[in-house]
């Protein structure tokens, strides 16, 4: 599968999973779990931006954490440069946490307002026991510089700055190590707008410089339109679609994704998209539906065929991945799909 990213991809994801047990009762017997990522597979390609695109809720943020193992998975295989990573414990991961890194969505909370910009950026090298003192203070001032900061800010706060520049703090903290990809979440959503394509463009720039890897998560496709080189769409802990990038634009399948595009605005006037208004409510990941949680969300007509149904990944055109679903799909790409 996406044998299009290379024949030893730089991250390799199978049928992931991440539930989270429900305790209820006076002896907190479990109940139920919450199926946060429910069966993912994804590759990502040196130099390559893989958007994880979806609603609020719908695990993107929870599947970023595992991959990075903030998160111990539930099952699944998790690969980096083909070396099984899964389970190894905190000490293992160690020296691998040199070559993967993670840019939070809040800088604000990410950031330990009681230490100094120098402390916050030097704090990888003195864990990983790089450098002394001249050179670590030279360290973090090329660093800041990189990011477009002054050397004179290691020495104040994070809470001095300005959200944008908290951001770029917590960029140079996550390049601190020379990481091989960044797991970058929502990274830009708590900007103001004016700021969004500043960090956008530094992210782009020091993937060039760098030869960065990125998974880009965000809520909105229009934020990852320009940087993402395939877009995956999630919804309800599952991967829906996947394609490149310029394809998930022009020519989307699923009917998630479809609606996902309609709510992006066109700089065009003379363009008119007709806005598909979502219905119903996301179901819950405690008890997802039995069959397509988005067809089941429509109220579509199909939905109990899909009840039992196999609706995984199918490939509908060269590195053009969709969900086996009736209910999402067009007729003729349904029929395409399924052989039917």
């Amino acid at each position: 599968m996406f044998e299009s990213v290379s024949e030893l991809p730089l991250l390799a994801v199978e049928d992931l999973h991440m539930h989270f047990a429900v305790r209820t009762g006076l002896f907190m017997k479990q109940t139920s779990a919450v199926k946060a990522v429910d069966g993912v597979s994804l590759q990502l390609g040196a130099g390559e931006t893989l958007g994880l695109v979806g609603e609020s809720g719908c695990g993107k943020s929870t599947l970023g954490k595992a991959l990075v193992r903030l998160l111990s998975p539930t099952s699944g295989k998790i690969y980096f440069e083909g070396r099984d990573i899964t389970h190894l414990s905190q000490w293992q991961l160690r020296p691998l946490r040199r070559d993967f890194q993670m840019i939070f969505q809040d800088p604000a909370e990410s950031l330990d307002a009681r230490m100094s910009v120098r402390s916050l950026v030097e704090e990888p090298f003195r864990i990983h026991g790089l450098g002394n003192r001249a050179e670590r203070k030279k360290w973090v001032d090329d660093l800041l510089e990189t990011v477009g900061l002054s050397s004179s800010s290691a020495e104040k706060y994070s809470f001095e700055f300005s959200g944008g520049q908290r951001q770029r703090i917590g960029i140079a903290r996550a390049l601190a190590l020379k990481p091989k990809w960044l797991v970058c979440d929502e990274p830009v959503s708590a900007l103001d707008v004016s700021v969004q394509s500043q960090i956008l463009n530094l992210l782009v720039d020091l993937q060039r410089d760098f030869g960065l890897s990125y998974l880009f998560i965000a809520h909105d496709l229009s934020v990852v339109k320009h940087i993402s080189d395939r877009v995956a769409v999630m919804y309800l802990g599952k991967i829906v679609e996947l394609a490149d990038s310029e394809t998930i634009y022009r020519n989307p399948k699923h009917a998630y994704t479809k609606a996902l595009l309609s709510a992006v605005p066109n700089p065009d006037p003379k363009v008119k998209r007709k806005k598909i208004l979502l219905e119903g409510d996301v179901p819950s990941p405690i008890d997802p539906p039995a069959g397509s949680a988005f067809g089941h969300r429509m109220g579509h007509s199909r939905y109990e065929e899909t009840i039992g149904m196999d609706l995984s990944l199918r490939e509908i055109s060269p590195g053009h991945w969709v969900a086996a679903d009736p209910t999402c799909l067009e007729l003729g790409d349904w029929k395409k799909i399924s052989g039917r």
